[in-house]
């Protein structure tokens, strides 16, 4: 049976008037635009609002890429809904979907079919929202997803290479969705539905949205605000830019966090806290909403999605992450608070993989952010009620936290056991510093869940992201030592031998992040050859809105200590840097020699090629 025959048409939200008349609809409450190719999957952003919209009893349609460039025939063919739109740029930022570290424009989407670049514009949730607001002025506009998430304050974009205030600004949009959006969301439609007025509803958590700075609010009165540096002064002092995210990032890490506020022009950027964490009940529900779990039909004839294909037997276990990597998005969109799914909830989606046609009895991943964070939490949860830390597990692991991996360890082998099921993988990274004890040894429930990962559940490469080895880069990066890695690496081979596997550490790395120099790239390179690896996965930094490396990069400030922190920023340099991650091709040899002859270091080119 293949998957025409499996599903009708209508299982999948509406695209176009075609689907709407087979619905017999003739109207439609919501109408969403997203910059990603329709997959009804759970890993898809647009696809979940769309479901949970749906489950709360209203009729929704999705137009997945539309054409913006030329009569705009894709914004009108559905008309205008009864409640508003709403604007999604997809799963990712537009710009970081477009372009490599070095702006390069990228020659494929993987979120579109056959992997086709040029289906989406720069900046999509703006260009999206603008043409909206000039068709249908009246109807409001909720905008979305990481894109927006992070771009709700005044934040720094790397390829126009300056500061960009709000999205609300540019975009008109009426109101912004932080975060994961489920919960804002169902509170946005429950109160319209109660008659409430569009231009009332700022009292929502995880919300965002523009007002006059003369204008009367009527804000919980729970809540405390918090005033952060203007748009203004920010473009006028990199400090105040840099000030300003720490108080965003405390913020966004409590519990009880306060209304954050800023000034733009004659106007207010009005941020409402989060929601406090959701329970496992609630993010089960979200999972079992009536996902095909497949691309729309309208696909069928275009080439597979490479997104799609890549998590299309995966499953995903929690979402949230404490390391609170410097250059991550994951903590500041999803929170540092992990939310984890019941085991019985993993299973049921087991049993749908499983049923798949095409399944051929391999899970590519039991993950999350992080695969190993699964059931954690603090054991004293008011202790983590008055927390700040951005990172759990560093500078040192919290003593308040259950970093426990029994639950884990008893999924993977539940999830192993079931008679259909040939080899469950685990694909995600995992935080390998969460393994170590106070005495830097992996023990007891540490070691036998390395055990089991590497014996069952690693693809013959296990992919773990040490990311530097400089301590002084990896302090700036909230990693931890590139010691404990050896020290991986060294279980990691005996558990290899003890089972007569010939597995593969695959370590992960970054060029040109924000403290790295010359001689701290020279020294990653003599670390890794000396460790008898050739680097293969490796990036260069790419400066993302609202992270704090993206910060240190622009303003040159370190938020938490206020120190003056060295970036690579040309080209050149960038390049440089990159470099030594191949100092054992031919092709870099010569430039390697020269950046190290440049700063005055010929001792490491012996260490390097002698």
């Amino acid at each position: 049976m293949d998957n025409k025959q499996k599903y009708h048409i209508t299982d999948w939200l509406p695209t176009s008037i075609k689907e709407l008349k087979q619905l017999e609809w003739d109207y439609v409450d919501v109408i969403i635009f997203s910059g990603d190719a329709y997959v009804d999957h759970p890993s898809f952003g647009a696809a979940v609002i769309g479901r949970i919209l749906e489950s709360e009893g209203l009729r929704v349609a999705i137009v997945p890429q539309p054409n913006w460039k030329d009569d705009l025939r894709d914004f009108k063919k559905l008309g205008k809904p009864r409640l508003f739109f709403s604007v999604t740029s997809g799963s990712m930022d537009s710009m970081v979907n477009h372009y490599t570290a070095n702006r390069r424009l990228r020659s494929n989407d993987a979120y579109t079919p056959s992997g086709k670049a040029g289906f989406r514009p720069d900046y999509a949730t703006t260009v999206y929202t603008n043409i909206l607001k000039e068709l249908y002025p009246e109807t409001p506009v909720i905008i979305g997803g990481l894109e927006a998430s992070m771009r709700r304050l005044t934040h720094y974009d790397y390829w126009s290479d300056k500061l960009m205030p709000s999205i609300l600004i540019n975009s008109k949009a009426d109101l912004l969705v932080y975060g994961m959006g489920e919960k804002p969301i169902k509170e946005i439609v429950r109160l319209l539905q109660k008659g409430v007025p569009f231009k009332n509803l700022n009292s929502i958590p995880q919300t965002a949205f523009l007002i006059n700075d003369d204008d009367e609010i009527n804000f919980n009165k729970k809540w405390e605000k918090i005033f952060i540096n203007s748009h203004e002064e920010c473009l006028t002092d990199k400090l105040k830019f840099a000030k300003n995210f720490k108080v965003i990032e405390e913020q966004a890490n409590s519990i009880h966090a306060k209304v954050i506020i800023q000034n733009f022009d004659n106007k207010l950027i009005v941020v409402n806290p989060q929601y406090p964490k959701i329970s496992e009940k609630e993010i089960d529900s979200f999972y079992n909403l009536p996902f095909t779990r497949l691309p729309h039909p309208r696909y069928y004839k275009k080439g597979a999605i490479p997104a799609y294909e890549m998590i299309k037997f995966s499953i995903n276990i929690h979402r949230g992450c404490f390391g609170g990597c410097s250059f991550c998005t994951i903590s500041a969109h999803q929170g540092k608070f992990i939310v984890s799914r019941s085991e019985k909830s993993i299973l049921k989606e087991l049993e749908e993989v499983i049923r798949m046609p095409d399944f051929k009895g391999y899970i590519s991943d039991i993950g999350g952010p992080s695969a190993n964070m699964y059931k954690m939490q603090g054991r004293d949860l008011s202790l983590c009620e008055k927390c700040k830390r951005p990172s759990c597990i560093n500078p040192s692991i919290c003593k308040n936290l259950d970093t426990s991996h029994e639950a884990l360890i008893g999924l993977y082998k539940k999830i192993s056991k079931h008679p259909e099921i040939k080899k469950a993988f685990v694909g995600s990274g995992i935080r390998y510093d969460l393994l170590f004890d106070k005495d830097l040894e992996i023990k007891g429930d540490y070691l036998k869940y390395l055990n089991e990962l590497v014996v069952n559940h690693v693809s013959g490469r296990l992919k773990v992201a040490p990311e530097h080895t400089s301590d002084n880069v990896l302090k700036i990066m909230r990693k931890p030592t590139f010691s404990l890695f050896i020290k991986l690496k060294k279980y990691f081979d005996k558990i290899n031998k003890d089972n007569n596997l010939a597995q593969q550490l695959i370590p992960y790395f970054i060029s040109s992040h924000p403290g790295s120099k010359n001689d701290d790239m020279a020294d990653l390179a003599i670390k890794t050859k000396n460790l008898d690896f050739k680097l293969e996965q490796v990036q260069d930094f790419t400066p993302t809105p609202m992270t704090l490396a993206t910060v240190i990069y622009y303003s040159g400030y370190h938020p938490y200590t206020l120190e003056k922190t060295f970036s690579a920023k040309t080209k050149k340099d960038k390049l440089d840097q990159r470099s030594f991650f191949f100092w054992y091709k031919k092709e870099y040899k010569q430039q390697i020699k020269q950046v190290l002859e440049k700063i005055n270091r010929k001792d490491l080119i012996k260490r390097l090629f002698e």
